[in-house]
């Protein structure tokens, strides 16, 4: 970012990778459980793909069951690891996330969340929850998922949550006092942003709250995904052409998954191509002050709690 955004395109990656090294992710690790979330396209599936092709046991979760069948399928022929397994779950759904961890709790070992899911809806749609449907997705679901998580991940040895953000929120300021966008002119591009701000309040929350779990966020540049492709399909037509591959966008994800070089850095941070970078462009008015992340926290765990009822109705 400090350079510019041309870093996010494909030629960013492509100079960037001149100083990755491949021994970072050149590791086996069979025995090592990761669940990925929106895992049946895009980045989620290219980071599912690579950890399975490492030997890795990996829970896909997915909202639409068609199409995770396919990328499960897909995943398991290309790799060979046959320890894939699927998990049909509307992450924009809090009930749902409550109900999933629960049980998924009582049957699997996690070492690693990757909260990939995440959705851009242009207009302002709630979700039967009357929930707005970007936050629903992309903050609300996320900390629920994790929230729920965290106790399985504090059993293990060398757990970490890795959130894929993106760029667009570095022109956000978090806002705590309209989560859901309920006021003025609503713009899905400036609402993601938001959301994804949020997820890097999250991370850094949780880093200081749970010491024993490595906590990262990063972004992954702009690759030709499915879901750059129905979101900005302005942008997309225009850059087509120098959009990152989804398996470049993954990178970050994977290395932050199975490498031991990422686990060696503070918890916390904010990542693009494997290196930290700032969360604030320089001399932009981002920051916001300790009670409003801390409201942020509150806010979630009050929200999240309305719907963790296990009683009917």
């Amino acid at each position: 970012f400090l350079t510019g955004a041309s870093d996010l395109f494909r030629s960013g990656y492509e100079s960037a990778s001149k100083h990755f090294n491949p021994a970072d992710v050149e590791v086996n690790v069979a025995g090592r459980s990761f669940l990925v979330t929106g895992a049946n396209s895009g980045i989620g599936k290219a980071a599912a793909k690579e950890i399975a092709r490492r030997g890795g046991t990996v829970h896909l979760v997915c909202r639409n069951k068609e199409r995770a069948e396919v990328a499960k399928g897909e995943i398991v022929t290309e790799t060979g690891n046959q320890n894939i397994f699927l998990h049909i779950v509307d992450i924009s759904n809090p009930k749902e996330i409550w109900k999933f961890a629960e049980k998924f709790k009582n049957e699997h070992k996690l070492n690693v969340l990757i909260n990939n899911a995440g959705c851009m809806v242009n207009n302002r749609e709630l979700t039967e929850d009357g929930l707005e449907k970007n936050f629903a997705t992309n903050t609300l679901g996320t900390y629920i998922l994790t929230t729920a998580l965290l106790p399985l991940l504090e059993k293990e040895a060398d757990a970490r949550v890795i959130t894929v953000s993106s760029g667009g929120m570095l022109v956000q300021k978090l806002n705590v006092s309209d989560l859901q966008s309920g006021n003025g002119t609503f713009d899905g591009t400036m609402v993601y942003a938001q959301n994804k701000r949020q997820q890097v309040v999250l991370t850094e929350q949780w880093a200081k709250t749970h010491r024993n779990i490595h906590f990262s966020v990063m972004h992954p540049g702009w690759a030709d995904t499915p879901a750059v492709r129905s979101s900005m399909p302005d942008f997309y037509q225009k850059m087509k052409n120098t959009l990152r591959t989804e398996a470049q966008g993954a990178d970050t994800v994977v290395w932050l998954a199975v490498s031991s070089e990422a686990a060696k850095l503070p918890s916390g941070l904010f990542f693009q191509d494997r290196q930290p970078v700032p969360t604030h462009l320089p001399l932009a008015s981002t920051h916001s002050p300790a009670e409003d992340e801390e409201k942020l926290m509150e806010v979630l765990e009050e929200l999240s709690q309305k719907f963790k009822s296990t009683s009917p109705g």
